[in-house]
């Protein structure tokens, strides 16, 4: 109600005036359309980031790409120097032929395993290594095995301190130690596993010579094809059966039993030690 004045007293305000009109449906509109437009920004802000980053490293990977093959093939990579170290029985021209590194071989294709796996096919290299040095060096190094002592197999063979068979001598030597016989010619090819034979007479030298025995100048013969163990002769042509076991243990009796019998000064043709505990003598018919 109005009061005199014409003023609305406000015990009597109406309430709250309600929205004179809904929301246009233009401005509806237009705010949805602008925050589509935000969306797609970011979206296509972060696309182009991908797209840059994606471009950055297809850049990089062709130019690797670009190095690699020019590393494979540039003339300045070519191997143009074969140097051999630590031959002694093998002559640096054998070495140079069985690595078979190909003239202008680049340095970076070079297959070091296969290199030393063609050495190691010769007789006397035990190892090798294959070292390269830029631009167009390669050098192999070479360990050679030491020849230890002779097998007799047709023709003499140097066998290593393995027993694994260095090849033929050709000339003739005064061996310093037992040569070994009964292995079979085919168990003596250059550069081949050791024969089981061969590396048991070689341990029975070993023996000998780490007990500082005299027998390695006593005994001149290892022979090896028994089935009953290793047949050994001195050098007085005294056959000594050894048996299959306990090796050392019976060449230290041997030495006793050899003094005895230059001691009797009576020719013996053989001497067996296969049995426990005792020695069995069969002297020589005169």
């Amino acid at each position: 109600m109005l009061t005199r004045t014409g003023i609305l007293s406000p015990r009597h305000a109406p309430g709250e005036l309600g929205d004179m009109a809904e929301r246009s449906p233009l401005i509806t509109g237009q705010r949805v359309r602008h925050r589509l437009r935000r969306r797609l920004g970011r979206a296509l802000a972060v696309a182009l980031r991908l797209a840059g980053i994606i471009l950055l490293l297809a850049g990089a990977a062709a130019v690797v790409a670009a190095a690699v093959q020019w590393l494979l093939t540039s003339p300045r990579f070519a191997v143009a120097v074969v140097e051999v170290q630590g031959t002694s029985r093998l002559s640096p021209a054998e070495v140079r032929e069985a690595a078979a590194i190909s003239p202008g071989e680049n340095l970076f294709r070079l297959n070091a395993e296969e290199v030393v796996a063609r050495l190691r096919q010769l007789g006397p290299v035990k190892r090798a290594e294959v070292i390269r040095s830029f631009p167009n060096r390669v050098t192999l190094v070479v360990e050679e095995r030491v020849p230890f002592t002779l097998a007799q197999a047709g023709r003499l063979y140097w066998l290593d301190e393995d027993g694994v068979s260095l090849g033929p001598e050709p000339r003739a030597v005064t061996p310093r130690l037992p040569v070994i016989t009964g292995i079979r010619p085919e168990e003596t090819r250059s550069g081949g596993a050791a024969a089981e034979d061969a590396r048991a007479a070689v341990s029975l030298i070993r023996s000998m010579l780490r007990t500082g025995s005299p027998l390695t100048r006593e005994i001149s013969e290892i022979h090896m094809s028994g089935a009953d163990g290793p047949v050994l002769y001195t050098v007085d042509g005294v056959e000594v059966r050894l048996g299959t076991v306990d090796w050392e243990d019976r060449l230290g009796r041997l030495e006793g039993v050899l003094a005895q019998i230059r001691s009797l000064g009576e020719p013996m043709e053989y001497v067996d030690l296969r049995f426990r505990g005792q020695v069995v003598f069969k002297p020589r018919l005169r």
